[in-house]
Order: C-alpha cells, then structure tokens, then sequence
C-alpha cells in the first residue's frame, strides 16, 4: 500500500509529515538507552526478514499496491515502540533506494503502515491477548485488522488529496488487503509460533 510520489496533495502529505515525525521522536525516545543485548540484533533480522516480505508487491489501483506488513510479528516480539523504528528504517531504505512509495509520501506511508500497522496493531493485539488468553489467534486477527486499517488509512488520504472518489478507492483498498491480510495473519502465526518453539526467550524480551 505504498503511495507514490504526486498522488497526495500538498496539505495531506504535509501534515502526515508532521504527525508521523512527532510520532517517531516519541518512539525514539521512548527506546533511548532501553534496549537490551537481543534485541538490537533481533531488530535487524526482523527488518531484513520485512523488507523482503514487502518487495513482493500486488497492483491494487489508484496509484497503490498491497503486500504484507509485518508490523505486528515485530511488535509482539519487540514492543511497539521499538517495532515501529524497525518499520520506518523499511520504509526509509525503500522509498531512497528502490523507488518503493514517494519520498513526499513518505510521512503517509510511515502513518498507515509503520504506526497504525505496527503501534495500533500491537495495542489490539494486547487488548485481545487480555481478553482471550490466546497469544497467536490475538496475534493473527491483530495483523489482519492492521493491514485493513492501514489500508483504509491510505484510501481516505488519497480521497482527501483528490486522487480518487472515497466511494471507489476505500472498497478497493479494504476488500484486497482483507485477502492479503489472511495472508498476513497466518504468516505471523506461523512465525510466532516457531519462535515459541525454536526460541521461547524471544518472546520475553522487555517491550518497548
């Protein structure tokens, strides 16, 4: 769900700017001189792990593609906080590099996908994990609804910026990230619950 360069009006990627930044130096400084020994080398292993998952694109429309997310394997396993970091360095590294979502979009991209896919995402994933008692299904139905909100996200800030009619690019956006987002939720199902197995230490790592 990468927005591209030119497909968001100045006031909407302005202000997203402006909102994922205050939300990034929050994180910043929520993680300053916090993390522990495994979890700088579990960060870069989830951002490579991440990255790639996300390269594999599908043409949605209006601009847009959909892929897997990922942010709420790295929340659970890292905090959303410092999951969040993890995300933006992807989404930094792929809008320079690869030309992956606009260097004007990127406020917007961070936004949907490296703050509501990965900070809200954790949040119902935890309200869930109360509720239930059940670690991977709160885990999995977090990750899909985080790719459907993510991507309702992007649909209302290309209809704001003028790009495409809401009527038109929401039910697009929202009915083929809820596939990908079954996808999405077994992926991080399956990982999770390998690392419970493999590396059970991994999942009592502090949470920032």
């Amino acid at each position: 769900m990468h927005i591209p360069d030119g497909f968001l009006s100045t006031p909407v990627w302005a202000a997203m700017f402006c909102v994922s930044g205050l939300v990034v130096l929050l994180a910043l400084n929520r993680v300053k001189g916090r993390l522990g020994e495994q979890a700088v080398p579990l960060m870069g292993m989830l951002a490579a792990f991440i990255f790639a998952a996300q390269m594999l694109n599908v043409p949605v429309g209006a601009g847009t593609s959909g892929h897997l997310l990922g942010g709420v394997l790295a929340a659970v396993l890292l905090g959303p906080f410092t999951a969040s970091i993890v995300m933006v360095a992807v989404f930094v590294v792929q809008a320079i590099f690869f030309q992956d979502g606009g260097i004007t979009a990127l406020g917007a991209n961070i936004f949907n996908m490296g703050l509501i896919g990965t900070i809200l995402g954790y949040y119902v994933f935890r309200a869930l994990d109360r509720i239930t008692k059940n670690t991977l299904a709160s885990a999995a139905f977090a990750a899909w609804l985080s790719v459907v909100l993510a991507a309702c996200a992007t649909a209302i800030e290309l209809a704001y910026s003028g790009t495409a009619a809401l009527e038109i690019v929401l039910p697009a956006m929202a009915m083929i990230h809820a596939v990908i987002g079954v996808v999405e939720a077994g992926l991080t199902l399956a990982v999770l619950a390998y690392i419970g197995k493999a590396r059970p230490d991994l999942l009592q790592l502090q949470k920032i």
